[in-house]
């Protein structure tokens, strides 16, 4: 069954039985949109061919898988950098054999700095996979039916495969043209209760508006953690409860192969264009202490207020157990602690886990070093 159409004056949704092709008005006392996230499909000649996938929910990971076992492709073109980009290229890396990501942005991962997205490109670029950047992809060769290859302003890519990876955007077109308001940044607004603009309207998940407790905007940021918060504080409030909603800070994770990569709050991009003065701080160190067998690399980048010395974002490009490091980095983040309150933290330490100085307090100690010497 699909909710075409809610009428909001009615308090009525028209939904359509898809398998017995017949529509019906149902009421509603209360109604809930939980209509998530729909993967972005470009409008590029040869777009609707098959063999190209987008991956947004697990059918579409068991659709690709079939489509794999049943036409076993040997080259793979990756379509977009950010997580899902470089996540599917390791996948296609391990099945297909060669892999090529375009992306037309400078650096994979806009969502870290670009010095920070330079070495997650060297570590793709080393584990066999060809990156090729600052490229825009302008159409998809056909054969058959099937796609054949990409066609970009630099050339033509052979390919018996296309996954696309060049993000999602909220589905908040059935609340559009009901007249739920929906913000600039196309999700649907929602208050710290996950009501919406109408009377006994709520939003959650991914389809919903959430507050930066950062750059105190409201952004779409789709993410399952969000997701279920939102919809356990939708529930309550539904159920005669109240909770609220804080907002988010920014916080995700991901790997590719053995690269770890994290961020937490605002980009120098983002911080530039929400007026922030700022420095920042870079550190390389270990994730263990550097005599212990199994001593991995890791990279941290601090984003820091010029004259407080307030966090503002931070990101982590590192192998074995670097990624996780940002938690603690987004704890002190929700906190609003400076990096003078951060330097001397009492972190856990042995060996196997950290050096006696874990980088995440080194970063914290030069930026504030840096802080003293801007102001």
């Amino acid at each position: 069954h699909e909710v075409t159409e809610i009428d909001l004056a009615a308090a009525t949704v028209t939904v359509r039985d898809l398998d017995a092709r017949r529509e019906t008005v149902e009421p509603y006392d209360t109604l809930l949109l939980a209509t998530g996230a729909v993967p972005i499909r470009p409008r590029l000649p040869g777009a609707e061919a098959d063999g190209i996938f987008g991956i947004q929910t697990l059918d579409d990971g068991t659709r690709l898988l079939s489509y794999m076992d049943e036409a076993k492709p040997r080259r793979a073109v990756v379509v977009g950098a950010g997580y899902i980009g470089v996540e599917m290229a390791e996948a296609m890396l391990e099945r297909c054999g060669e892999v090529t990501v375009v992306e037309r942005a400078p650096q994979p991962m806009t969502t870290l700095d670009p010095d920070m997205g330079a070495v997650v490109a060297k570590a793709v670029r080393q584990m066999g996979i060809e990156l090729r950047t600052e490229e825009k992809v302008e159409a998809f060769e056909v054969q058959d039916g099937r796609v054949s290859g990409v066609v970009t302003e630099s050339g033509h890519i052979p390919a018996d495969l296309i996954v696309l990876g060049i993000g999602v955007r909220a589905n908040a077109q059935l609340a559009a043209e009901a007249g739920v308001q929906v913000l600039s940044c196309g999700a649907i607004g929602v208050d710290r209760r996950m009501r919406t603009s109408a009377e006994n309207v709520w939003a959650a998940g991914d389809c919903a508006a959430k507050y930066h407790r950062v750059s105190r905007e409201f952004v779409a940021v789709p993410l399952g953690t969000h997701a279920n918060k939102e919809g356990r504080i939708a529930g309550i409030n539904i159920g005669g409860g109240y909770e609220t909603f804080p907002g988010i800070v920014g916080t995700a994770v991901s790997k590719v192969c053995d690269l770890e990569v994290a961020r937490t709050g605002l980009t120098e991009k983002e911080c530039r264009a929400t007026g922030f003065d700022y420095v920042t701080a870079t550190v390389d160190s270990t994730t263990r202490a550097g005599y212990f067998p199994g001593a991995s690399k890791i990279r941290i980048k601090l984003i820091v207020e010029r004259r407080s010395g307030r966090l503002l974002g931070a990101q982590i490009v590192g192998r074995e157990h670097a990624g996780k490091r940002i938690d603690a980095l987004a704890t002190a983040l929700w906190n609003e602690m400076s990096v003078d309150e951060m330097h001397l933290m009492d972190l856990s330490y042995a060996p196997p886990f950290a050096p006696v100085w874990d980088p995440v307090l080194i970063a914290a100690r030069k930026a504030w070093e840096n802080v003293q010497r801007a102001t």
